[in-house]
């Protein structure tokens, strides 16, 4: 076991009351109750969602960077709605839904992109940035009546933190900042605002988006799924919950499981993450129970070399481990100093039983050769890294391997499977474990709007 990380159940990092880092005491009301299974795959359910939770909750739809200068814009499907957010004169954002006035066609039909003007391709019709109607092709031969209201694009509310853009498609919802259930400078702290997307994945998964949070949500499953993890990540994480849905877990890297006998010898894994860091692996005279914090010394040593002043708001622990935090409903986000793996659990538009997985892999690029793109983040070797282009989005159908990496493409199985399991008879609910409880907050929080409560 650990010693430097003290690991055992309930795990907790041992940052004082007032870090950001701090363990959160376990809510007393979280009960034990095991939810019917039909909300993984009945149609009813995925209804029920349409009706009561996506219209009125803030929803993840792209980050700043996207769009640096006026008229450039992005697009994001989530079910059957689609937004169009764009970058104003003014430098403020807005969102529309992405549907043409006349006769509901997609007014914009790419996924990012600058223009002065959008035009729908149906019939010419033309839009100004601020969804204001810039013309009608053939306007005399309309009666005024219909027109006289000059019909632009349908405003969405759309506001901003640390960087995240999200919607809301309900008026009377709370404002962001009040909804988000994190702590004061908790996502700002990332500054994610100067990180830019260097890869972005859209795969088709045979389960419903729920099966897809709930596997993600936990690192119960981590030695049994993902046993290569074990000699460079500990299993047991810090759970943390929020208000209003909002979770995080925080996962020590750098470190070896706790399940492992063997706490001395040090892994090749973490090897290679010493030397990312700075650290000459053979030089290194410690055992793999110090090679965390000898990482977390050199990368704030580095960070004040390269005056990344970022880091000074940083916990050592928030230099090495991956703050999972999970933003309610559907994204949870892996957050890292040198930059973020934002993963979206899109539901199908008709299909209970399918969802989008739709990741985002950002990093904060610094012209320094001491500075590498960190091994977590997977990408291919040609990967352009210093947010001059925005990458297309590489989109993958459910019978098409996404070359997400060999942990994720474990996942892909594991959720397939479970999907699977969740519509036998045999099957009568999930039995979770305090290790789960993020689990049992999410679906908490989700029955609260469904049945009205929220």
């Amino acid at each position: 076991m650990s010693e430097s990380l003290h690991v055992k159940w309930p795990m907790e990092l041992g940052a004082p009351a007032d870090s950001l880092e701090a363990k959160q005491n376990r809510p007393s009301d979280l009960g034990l109750d095991i939810v019917n299974p039909a909300r993984y795959h009945a149609r009813e359910f995925m209804e029920k969602e349409w009706e009561f939770l996506w219209p009125r909750v803030w929803l993840l739809v792209g980050v700043t960077t996207d769009i640096k200068e006026a008229g450039d814009f992005i697009t994001f499907q989530h079910g059957h709605e689609e937004f169009l957010i764009v970058r104003q004169e003014d430098n403020s954002i807005k969102a529309f839904y992405n549907v043409c006035p006349h006769r509901a066609n997609r007014v914009c039909q790419i996924e990012h992109g600058s223009v002065p003007k959008f035009t729908c391709p149906f019939h010419s019709w033309q839009f100004n940035c601020d969804g204001t109607l810039a013309s009608i092709t053939d306007e005399e031969t309309y009666d005024k009546e219909i027109i006289q209201h000059r019909p632009g694009l349908t405003q969405v509310r759309c506001d901003i933190i640390g960087g995240l853009i999200f919607v809301n498609m309900d008026a009377k919802a709370p404002p962001l900042k009040e909804w988000i259930g994190l702590p004061e400078n908790y996502i700002e702290n990332y500054e994610i605002d100067k990180m830019h997307v260097v890869r972005h994945v859209r795969s088709e998964w045979q389960a419903n988006w729920k099966t897809g949070v709930d596997a993600f949500y936990e690192t119960y499953h981590l030695p049994h799924i993902h046993p290569q993890t074990q000699g460079v990540m500990e299993d047991f994480s810090q759970v943390d919950l929020y208000p209003n849905g909002f979770s995080r877990m925080i996962v020590p890297i750098g470190v070896k499981s706790h399940r492992l006998a063997d706490q001395t010898t040090i892994d090749p894994y973490q090897e290679f993450m010493m030397a990312e860091s700075g650290i000459d692996p053979k030089q290194f005279k410690g055992s793999a129970q110090e090679v965390r914090a000898a990482i977390q010394q050199a990368k704030r040593a580095r960070g004040k070399k390269l005056k990344l002043t970022h880091y000074d708001k940083f916990t050592d622990g928030q230099l090495t481990d991956s703050w999972a935090t999970g933003f309610f409903p559907n994204v949870q986000i892996g957050m890292h100093p040198e930059g973020v793996f934002i993963m979206r659990f899109v539901p199908h538009p008709t299909d209970p039983e399918r969802f989008y997985y739709d990741n985002m892999t950002l990093f904060r690029y610094v012209d320094d050769p001491d500075y590498t793109v960190p091994g977590w983040m997977g990408l291919p070797k040609d990967t352009d890294v210093t947010g001059q282009l925005r990458p297309d989005i590489e989109h993958f159908a459910v019978d098409e391997r996404a070359d997400l990496g060999e942990v994720l493409d474990q996942d892909v199985e594991l959720v397939s499977c479970v999907q699977q399991g969740v519509k036998s008879r045999g099957f009568k609910g999930p039995l979770w474990c305090e290790q789960e409880d993020r689990l049992r907050h999410f679906h908490r929080e989700l029955d609260r709007y469904l049945n009205g409560q929220k």
